[in-house]
């Protein structure tokens, strides 16, 4: 099994300066139940379908396995996905020996920017950008699979 440890951080001033790439993410939710999250995802030109578990106590760690598969397929099983798309464009943004993927949200999630940082283990320390902001790790809010039901600009 596979298992996803990222931390998750509200953005506060600019990281654009130092992104190196920006990729526009369209995504659906197959199922969003807590348990096992079933999300499709075009990423640039690619298509995946992503399966993840239930979280830790902290919210950093959980299960998740990915798969590549046909833009086509994706843009199929979109039709039967969870009412609610996730549309973001993400931004890679190296610090030290990390790099932030920092998501800026459109549609009904605009003016949302979150930033995650994938570690080896919860304890691990990294490097702390200037423009990064409080942690929501754990703050279900935040969760992709939740602003699609319960988007940002809904707050």
């Amino acid at each position: 099994m596979a298992q996803e440890i990222e931390r998750k951080f509200l953005v506060k001033g600019d990281f654009r300066k130092e992104a190196r790439k920006a990729t526009r993410i369209t995504q659906g939710y197959l199922s969003s139940v807590p348990e096992r999250t079933v999300r499709v995802r075009i990423k640039g030109d690619k298509g995946f379908i992503t399966i993840k578990g239930i979280g830790s106590a902290s919210g950093a760690s959980r299960y998740e396995w990915e798969k590549e598969i046909p833009v086509t397929e994706v843009e199929e099983l979109l039709k039967i996905c969870e009412p609610g798309v996730i549309d973001k464009v993400r931004y890679e943004v190296p610090k030290g020996k990390h790099v932030f993927e920092v998501d800026e949200f459109h549609g009904e999630n605009a003016g949302l920017i979150v930033a995650e940082v994938e570690l080896s283990s919860e304890g691990e320390q990294f490097e702390t950008p200037v423009w990064l902001g409080n942690e929501v790790t754990g703050d279900a809010r935040y969760f992709n699979s939740m602003l699609m039901k319960n988007p940002f600009t809904k707050w």
